[in-house]
């Protein structure tokens, strides 16, 4: 498989799973939006590095490595590499507290809808860029 198919598989299931948002945010389900959103993030980040021929880390924030190769990225994405890492950084860091929590963190208590609006406006964003540099 190419870089460029699998960039293409990735920007596909990201704009997939952009639908399902909506639907978490309107059953409040605030920490699920947190958690989507940052999967939604993390495969279109790796689309675009895979389409500029660049093998993504195997974690799941690729803040580091969208900076390190910031100069081959097209300008559409290279303006905004500093807000899509700090996405990838944030989402990256809720992650795991989103889903899982902790015995002093409960998701389902400590996430608001204004923690998923940003989710999902940031998961809009990223995902914007990636339809404008990953070809369908």
């Amino acid at each position: 498989m190419t870089n460029k198919t699998l960039a293409q598989s990735y920007r596909i299931k990201a704009l997939k799973r952009m639908k399902i948002l909506p639907m978490l945010l309107n059953e409040d389900a605030f920490s699920d939006v947190v958690r989507e959103a940052q999967e939604i993030v993390e495969l279109a980040l790796k689309g675009i590095l895979r389409q500029v021929g660049i093998e993504p880390p195997k974690w799941h924030d690729v803040s580091d490595a969208l900076v390190e190769f910031s100069q081959r990225l097209p300008e559409e994405a290279r303006c905004h590499v500093g807000r899509m890492a700090e996405i990838s950084k944030w989402l990256r860091k809720e992650r795991e507290f989103a889903f899982y929590g902790d015995i002093d963190f409960i998701p389902t208590e400590e996430y608001d809808r204004e923690d998923a609006l940003r989710a999902i406006t940031d998961a809009e964003f990223v995902c914007e860029i990636t339809r404008k540099i990953v070809a369908e």
